[in-house]
């Protein structure tokens, strides 16, 4: 049988095989999965998620997903964007720290980012001939460019791949609203695959708060196996046996100053998750946005009876209220439990396993809570909603959180 051999320098002879076995291993050890990916014809979408924090990066996952499902295009799933105290710049946490790929492959084609540019930007995207994808012309409307890497967390977030980009191109007056108007077939003919194999966007191709017919894919969202463990030895080493109730309080300064323009935007933030997406349920409230103090305790008083609770989860971005809970619910013998040192994300998956959910409307961190109890079928609240009769209106306003 005829063998094929490459010389080294020396003289000496290498079989091609053994070549060729070094480098795959090389490959699979450098690479940040051991799954080799193909070359879609179809193309990719990239993004930067640089708007606001996990909840809204959430919103904006699941609207870039249907964006990518619509063209035919491999999402590339990007980092997470996270903003630690002391950093001086956001810090980019793989998708699959926090979620599962292989549940997302059941709906569309995805790999992670760190893939793509390891394995196919090489090939589809290289240095030199990169394009990125804006509405219209970012930072200084003069200078006719996305201007993609200006600021904190856009240059941070391309440079943790070293992406630099040669060309900005404008898509106006195109959307990302694949669902009501036939977006995919505009952005197929417009921006071929064979033209521009990789739509790389500035921000999320997605609306936020996350689109109504979009809220369904959460379902293919699942914790990865750390944060499901997390969860559950807390829950089990944590809490006492039996039933929970798990509560979200929104209440840090920054949410203070939001919360005090909720009357002139109704439609703040998530609040089309207890309002209706064209407020058909009420309008926002001070109450909604920021509960008081008889509001929490009266609210989680009833639940506690409602589901016979031995103890209570509190989530919250600054205060957790835990002295005042413990000394509401101690006749009732219900303790109460946070995390102590949280983590966001295990948060969340605790608040999903709870047997009854408070949520704060505006919330998008609460949002993706109650989506992920809405697909298990489980029941969740929302503090001081519903309303009463008198107190609804209708209103048409949008916003966005920050």
């Amino acid at each position: 049988k005829q063998q094929f051999y490459l010389k080294r320098e020396n003289g000496e002879k290498m079989n091609w095989k053994i070549i060729f076995c070094f480098t795959l291993l090389s490959m699979l050890e450098t690479s940040s999965s051991s799954k080799i990916y193909n070359v879609d014809p179809s193309g990719y979408v990239l993004y930067c998620p640089c708007m606001g924090r996990f909840g809204n990066q959430a919103d904006h996952f699941l609207g870039s997903l249907a964006f990518a499902k619509a063209l035919d295009r491999t999402l590339a799933l990007p980092p997470w964007v996270e903003y630690r105290y002391g950093e001086p710049k956001s810090v980019q946490v793989p998708f699959t720290t926090y979620f599962k790929i292989e549940p997302l492959e059941s709906f569309h084609k995805v790999m992670p980012m760190e893939d793509f540019m390891e394995q196919i930007a090489p090939t589809v995207w290289p240095p030199g001939n990169r394009t990125v994808f804006c509405y219209m012309p970012r930072g200084n409307p003069d200078s006719e460019s996305c201007n993609a890497k200006e600021g904190n967390p856009f240059g941070p977030f391309w440079d943790t791949f070293d992406v630099d980009f040669n060309r900005s191109v404008f898509y106006g007056p195109l959307n990302y609203d694949v669902i009501h108007h036939n977006m995919g077939d505009a952005w197929r003919d417009k921006y071929s695959s064979e033209d521009y194999p990789v739509l790389a966007f500035t921000g999320a191709p997605a609306s936020f708060p996350v689109q109504e017919e979009n809220r369904r894919l959460h379902r293919y969202l699942e914790w990865s196996d750390d944060i499901d463990q997390r969860a559950e030895e807390f829950i089990r080493n944590a809490l006492p046996k039996g039933a929970f109730i798990g509560i979200h309080l929104r209440n840090g300064p920054d949410w203070e100053r939001a919360c005090e323009h909720i009357d002139s935007t109704p439609s703040l933030f998530a609040a089309a998750q207890c309002l209706g997406y064209r407020n058909e349920y009420g309008r926002a409230t001070q109450e909604m946005c920021l509960p008081s103090r008889e509001t929490i305790l009266q609210q989680t008083r009833k639940a506690i009876k409602d589901y016979s609770a031995k103890s209570i989860f509190v989530a919250s971005d600054s205060d957790h209220m835990i002295d005042e809970l413990k000394k509401e619910f101690k006749r009732m013998n219900v303790s109460v439990h946070r995390m102590p040192n949280p983590v966001p994300q295990v948060d969340l998956a605790i608040l999903g396993r709870s047997n009854y959910f408070i949520a704060n409307c505006i919330s998008s961190f609460s949002a993706f809570a109650k989506r992920e109890r809405d697909i298990k079928g489980i029941p969740s609240g929302f503090w001081a909603f519903p309303q009463k009769p008198q107190n609804i209106q209708n209103s048409s306003s949008r916003s966005d959180e920050l």
